[in-house]
């Protein structure tokens, strides 16, 4: 007799923290994924139905889904008792002083625009971090119900299966994801100037509308390449680790060591990121120089 929803659910999260390494991380990874299937049950329950939206800017909305998923996940982890503290995108202050000790950092519904016109692409993300390294991070996209787990020095996982990024050999071959910013008004010009120079150099582009997501697609070798600016901390910090555990590479546009709190990154499978690199090498986070 097939196993009910909660059982499949409950072994891909098994299976994972029975490969991590270092027991305490794997701890952490089940509590972390259980809260991500939480959050996207309510994301799930409360697509396709009306929403009240909000604006944080023109374009930067916020739906009752965001709130509702970042108290599922908020509660999930207070539950678990570990004292660790948050820096969520709803309910964050400020993280312009980076947190010096180990912190939660959540998007309870990364691509909330997508959400809000009932696109199917969104995610819950959710990373442990201590200082500016992720060990830790889940990505669950519930509309597909794809759970991507990583662990520091453990790997990385898709449905509790090892995934590896693709092996694409040069930028020719590859294909590309990338995303526009919020302020795109004020960063048209650069954000096309170099869509327009990978255009032409790659297999094609495509845009999910959720760089978790994006990042999570390369991380199992859906993509090759990916590059955006004006990120967040809870854009990145689980999806980065998933590409660093899955055998790719992450770095700025000028090809230096990149953390969750720096607002430009370029990802690859590791074999064209010295090419993808090399063409975006021109602009800043701002745009074009």
């Amino acid at each position: 007799m097939a196993g009910t929803q909660s059982e499949e659910e409950d072994d891909r999260i098994a299976r994972c923290v029975a490969a991590c390494k270092d027991p305490a991380l794997g701890g952490i990874l089940r509590t972390a994924a259980r809260a991500a299937l939480a959050a996207g049950s309510v994301l799930r329950d409360l697509h396709n139905k009306p929403h009240r939206i909000t604006h944080k800017g023109s374009i930067d909305l916020v739906t009752e889904a965001d709130v509702a998923a970042e108290q599922t996940v908020l509660a999930m982890l207070r539950e678990a008792g570990d004292g660790i503290d948050f820096l969520a995108e709803e309910s964050h202050s400020s993280y312009k002083k980076l947190p010096q000790s180990p912190v939660w950092i959540i998007d309870p519904l990364d691509g909330t625009t997508n959400f809000a016109h009932d696109f199917p692409f969104f995610a819950v993300s959710i990373a442990y971090a201590e200082g500016t390294v992720s060990k830790v991070g889940v990505v669950y996209a519930p509309m597909q119900d794809e759970l991507f787990c990583a662990c520091l020095g453990s790997g990385a996982w898709l449905n509790g299966s090892p995934m590896r990024v693709s092996g694409a050999a040069t930028l020719q071959d590859s294909l590309l994801a990338t995303g526009f910013p919020y302020a795109i008004a004020q960063e048209v010009e650069g954000v096309m100037a170099a869509l327009t120079r990978l255009l032409t150099r790659c297999q094609g582009v495509r845009r999910t509308g959720a760089a978790a997501v994006d990042l999570a697609y390369l991380a199992c070798g859906r993509t090759d390449g990916f590059w955006e600016i004006n990120l967040k901390p809870w854009d990145t910090a689980a999806a980065m680790l998933l590409v660093s555990e899955a055998g790719g590479r992450l770095t700025t546009y000028d090809g230096e060591e990149y953390t969750p709190y720096v607002p430009e990154v370029v990802a690859s499978n590791g074999n064209i990121h010295a090419e993808l690199v090399g063409q975006l090498a021109d602009f800043t986070r701002e745009g074009k120089k």
